[in-house]
């Protein structure tokens, strides 16, 4: 067993009193485990009925678990919220230094409320925390890292992160995010957003602690077989080798990654933004999170000239993932990898999630198409397939943009086309904007359903391909969805990386557990993974988020998925099953 670091402490921060305070809550980590679980009843606990998600009152919560800081690729932070996005959960997993950072400052979660009257950063360094001035960092021009300004001021001992906010997150655009260490995120669902709208710049950790273990020999075995597997199985093989990117030929082949608004499933060129490409002609190194031997992400170094010096360049490293190729690749016609390169860093300069931006100017690149939206709306802007210039100034147009149609972009593809129009090819999933797989039932359905409406949730393009040899009907897929969200509740509730999940089967994390004190069988652990799913759509109906008027775009009917052209009617069976299944947990 753990010798002294049970997870229990919840540090409480009020940024309009600039108090803070601690509170002991073992029952909830002994419940609850902690991460995901911890999170959403600290977000039941803090976030009042009813309030807007830009409320002073709207908790920013971060949970880890306890494996963080014990164990391989168990090296993520849970942030929980109300999003400001959707109306309902905010749910975001990033990695980096946050978890082990959080976990010697001597925490198991953070909860921070109210709004500071001026810019601020927080400074947590173990049991001393700081409100720092951030006027000056606050409005900085775009390429300046405020990171790079905080580390300079701040000498807190032992391993430390910094989650800091860019423009968007300053100008409360819904999808902004929050940057890690650089190339982490907490990306999805605006993030971004709550923190400017309290007046907080960034968030410093650090701690400088030991994690001491009664039966070393035992933890020492469990530790080696982990590593082993996860330095080389092939499961993870392709994390390390290609990364995510080894997705892009895959999935073109199938017809399963969405180009252009899901207009056409074929991009001639494609193979230029391929994983096999950019680790060809751009990769410079690869990076772990904390306490991962995979290293999967990926860098690559763009060159770019000054302008007033011939023959001279600056390196810029960039860090990108399938998920970011298809947004600001295949979903705009762009079939250059520096092309994507140099939108990657737009969208990284300005702190806003690429997924979310990406589809959104598909949707803006189709609506000026049909002449649903205007030049003179877009400020003189033609957004154009493949132009990458173009798609540069429309970004920065998101959040500097002074016309009403800027604005409205600024609160995702959802609002933006039920004021204008095109609802009829906008790729939105519970107000969410589509991510990377059109593979098929499995994918769309999940995206619907899944408690972040994400790709994450029941890794439904699994399903999808599973689909490609075996049919299911509607009964095994809906099963098959909510089978995998629920295990993922304990999964994220450690907190593990989700590349890492084949290797932490149920018999593993229940070893895991024993050594960090948690006396659990596998029934328990499944029904703490329904708990904690009935926990966060019980939070989400809170919000007014309505299972009956759930709807999957119409686009996805119109061309070739993953599994071919999917029948409307067949995928209304599938959701009557997980609404059926989904209410009798309730």
């Amino acid at each position: 067993m753990i010798k002294e670091d049970t997870l229990r402490k919840v540090l409480y921060i009020d940024l309009s009193k600039k108090k803070f305070w601690i509170e002991d809550r073992l029952e909830l980590f002994s419940q609850f485990i902690g991460g995901t679980g911890v999170a959403i009843k600290l977000l039941h606990e803090n976030c009042p009925d009813n309030i807007d998600p830009f409320s002073p009152e709207n908790p920013i919560i971060f949970a880890i678990g306890p494996l963080n800081g014990l164990f391989p690729i168990a090296s993520k932070t849970v942030a929980m919220f109300k999003s400001p996005h959707t109306g309902n959960l905010g749910e975001s997993h990033a990695g980096g230094r946050s978890a082990i950072a959080i976990r010697m400052a001597g925490y198991g979660a953070i909860v921070i409320k109210g709004k500071s009257e001026r810019p601020c950063y927080l400074a947590i360094h173990g049991d001393k925390i700081y409100f720092r001035d951030a006027t000056t960092l606050w409005g900085l021009d775009e390429g300046v890292s405020s990171g790079s300004l905080i580390r300079k001021q701040e000498t807190g001992a032992g391993l430390r992160t910094i989650m800091r906010i860019g423009p968007a997150g300053e100008k409360m655009i819904t999808y902004a995010c929050v940057t890690l260490e650089t190339y982490r995120h907490f990306g999805r669902l605006g993030l971004g957003a709550v923190f400017g709208s309290k007046n907080l710049k960034a968030v410093v950790i650090s701690g400088k602690r030991d994690l001491k273990v009664t039966d070393f020999k035992t933890y020492k075995e469990i530790y080696g077989e982990l590593l082993s597997q996860l330095a080389q199985s092939d499961k993870m093989k392709k994390y390390h080798e290609l990364g995510t990117p080894a997705n892009i030929m895959p999935l073109s082949f199938s017809k399963g990654i969405p180009i252009k608004n899901l207009l056409t499933n074929e991009l001639i060129g494609i193979e230029n933004i391929s994983g096999e490409s950019f680790a060809e002609k751009h990769l410079g190194r690869r990076v772990a999170c904390s306490h991962c031997p995979v290293a999967c992400i990926h860098l690559a170094a763009l060159r770019k000239p000054y302008e007033d010096e011939p023959y001279f360049y600056r390196t810029v490293y960039l860090s990108y993932d399938y998920e970011l190729i298809y947004a600001l690749g295949t979903m705009l016609g762009i079939t250059s990898s520096e092309g994507v390169l140099k939108l990657i860093e737009t969208v990284e300069d300005m702190g806003l999630d690429a997924i979310s931006t990406g589809v959104t100017l598909a949707w803006l690149t189709e609506a000026f198409e049909k002449g649903i939206i205007k030049e003179k709306m877009t400020e003189g802007l033609i957004p154009q397939w493949g132009n990458v210039e173009s798609y540069i100034e429309l970004i920065k147009k998101i959040i500097y943009g002074e016309s009403e149609l800027f604005k409205d972009i600024g609160k995702g593809i959802e609002y933006v086309s039920s004021k204008y129009g095109g609802k009829d090819f906008a790729l939105t999933y519970g107000k969410n904007e589509m991510p990377g797989y059109h593979t098929g039932y499995g994918a769309h359905i999940g995206y619907l359903f899944g408690t972040r409406h994400s790709h994450l949730d029941g890794a439904g393009y699994a399903i999808d391909k599973e689909a490609m040899i075996k049919s299911f009907n509607e009964k095994e897929i809906a099963e098959k969805l909510i089978n995998e969200e629920l295990w993922r509740q304990i999964i994220s509730s450690l907190v593990i990386c989700f590349f890492g999940r084949e290797i932490y089967t149920p018999e593993m994390v229940l070893k895991c557990l024993k050594l960090a004190g948690y006396e659990l069988d596998e029934d328990r652990l499944n029904e703490i993974g329904k708990e904690i799913y009935v926990n966060k759509y019980r939070f989400k109906i809170r919000c007014g988020f309505d299972l009956d008027n759930l709807q999957l775009p119409k686009r996805i009917f119109e061309i070739n998925s993953g599994t071919g052209i999917l029948d409307q009617e067949f995928a209304q069976k599938i959701i009557n099953k997980l609404k059926e299944k989904i209410k009798s947990l309730l």
